[in-house]
């Protein structure tokens, strides 16, 4: 299991994994734009400002450095909510089911579990305490991204 930052930014993604991969001597690995996206999976989770992505917005950005990975994206406006939220990312979906059943105990799920077209489950959720968190059970990469 590995625990990632996934920083929310409005607008900027781009230009900010581009500014931390120059600044952590790292380099970003994967970017996608929301108009890259297949159909249906350009809309906003529940609860996140009702932000409505523009084509040219970066969907999925990530940074590696060394051993590392920051993840970013444009999404909602800073509101303290949806600005950064940890990924967790495991191995299977039995362990995806489990790590998210046991975050949204007493939280509030913004997007059920599911299966998307990059991971066999991903969801989003705030815990007990309003801490945002991902869930994400990764598909093999096809080079594309």
């Amino acid at each position: 299991m590995k625990l990632i930052p996934f920083l929310g930014f409005d607008g900027q993604a781009h230009e900010a994994m581009v500014f931390y991969a120059r600044a952590f001597g790292g380099r970003v690995v994967s970017e996608m734009k929301y108009g890259d996206m297949p159909p249906g999976m350009d809309s906003d989770p529940e609860g996140c400002g009702g932000f409505q992505p523009q084509p040219e917005h970066i969907a999925h950005s990530q940074l590696e450095i060394g051993g590392a990975v920051l993840m970013a994206a444009d999404g909602p406006p800073a509101d303290g909510t949806c600005a950064t939220t940890i990924n967790v990312d495991v191995d299977s979906i039995e362990e995806a089911e489990r790590v998210f059943a046991a975050l949204a105990e007493g939280g509030q799920v913004q997007m059920a579990l599911a299966e998307t077209f990059w991971a066999h489950r991903w969801g989003m959720l705030l815990d007990r305490y309003g801490k945002p968190w991902m869930v994400n059970c990764m598909k093999p990469m096809d080079g594309g991204h």
